[in-house]
């Protein structure tokens, strides 16, 4: 059948993701050959905060060129990292079955850290949600790969690491997780836990062979979270959050979440349907006139897109 080539960063994460995938397409599509195609990303080579060197897209930008100028038939992103709205000439062809969705702690319980505990995270959603629950908190950011953050919250350099729990699984490492946080007291990062699969638009033969990988449920979940990111104009810079999950029938349920950066104002909404963009654009529009999400800087921009 051939030769699949497969664009990944080279972090342990996203060589893991790409077995999963490559599991799923061997699977699909038995005596295919999948490689890995190897790239460097800006955000693999900047040592500073994700949103001095653009937030969304820092992970992802070299990863699609290696797609759009023929260096590998497809790409595998963590779906959280890749901006809202993509060009005309890619498509997300295949979403495989999503993870866990939730954030997790390691080092401390949220409970038991003490008054003016230090976190940290360089996620503008998350520190404005433990804002929220803990105004004493204070907040750092520790960049680079898993294992490095995780390290930090293992050998006391910080109270208390933030991380993905879908990460946390994928690389083995579950029992090094203190907490697993409830998504009624931290909402998910659109795409959390979901592996997309990215190609040409025009590829029709790699979009028929990773539609074999797709995960119907998983996807329109997807779908309706990025849908509410497209519409309020957010990305990792700004305390944006949309969790959904699948209902019989092909229902979608969606929350929303829009906050200031100091967590002193959090505005959650939730909507039910079927159609997921329209929901997505449904759940946003409600963050910022029904609850007034508006009135928190850098959000009222959106009421004047279409």
């Amino acid at each position: 059948m051939g030769t699949f080539r497969l664009a990944t960063r080279g972090s342990p994460l996203a060589l893991r993701q790409t077995e999963l995938v490559t599991e799923h397409l061997h699977a699909a599509h038995p005596g295919l050959e999948v490689v890995p195609v190897i790239v460097r990303t800006r955000g693999d080579d900047v040592q500073l905060p994700l949103d001095a060197i653009g937030g969304q897209g820092a992970f992802v930008t070299e990863v699609e060129a290696a797609v759009a100028d023929g260096r590998a038939d497809a790409a595998v992103h963590s779906a959280k990292d890749m901006t809202s709205i993509m060009t005309t000439d890619m498509v997300i062809a295949a979403v495989p079955p999503r993870a866990d969705t939730r954030d997790g702690l390691v080092g401390s319980t949220l409970a038991a850290l003490p008054p003016g505990a230090l976190v940290a995270t360089g996620s503008a959603r998350r520190r404005a949600q433990l804002a929220y629950l803990r105004p004493d908190l204070s907040f750092t950011e520790v960049r680079g790969n898993m294992a490095r953050r995780v390290a930090h919250g293992e050998d006391g350099s910080v109270h208390a690491v933030v991380v993905a729990v879908a990460a946390m699984e994928r690389l083995g490492w579950v029992d090094r997780l203190t907490e697993v946080l409830d998504p009624m007291d931290m909402l998910p990062q659109a795409g959390q836990g979901a592996i997309a699969v990215q190609c040409r638009a025009d590829d029709d033969v790699t979009r028929l062979r990773l539609a074999a990988i797709d995960d119907d449920p998983s996807h329109r979940c997807l779908r309706a979270e990025r849908a509410v990111l497209a519409t309020l104009g957010g990305s990792c810079t700004v305390p944006v959050a949309a969790w959904a999950t699948a209902r019989p029938g092909g229902e979608v349920h969606l929350e929303g979440l829009v906050a200031s950066g100091d967590g002193r104002t959090l505005i959650r909404m939730q909507r039910r349907g079927v159609e997921p963009e329209g929901l997505g654009a449904e759940v946003a529009r409600a963050l910022l006139i029904d609850g007034g999400g508006a009135s928190i800087a850098g959000f009222g921009d959106a009421l004047a897109q279409p």
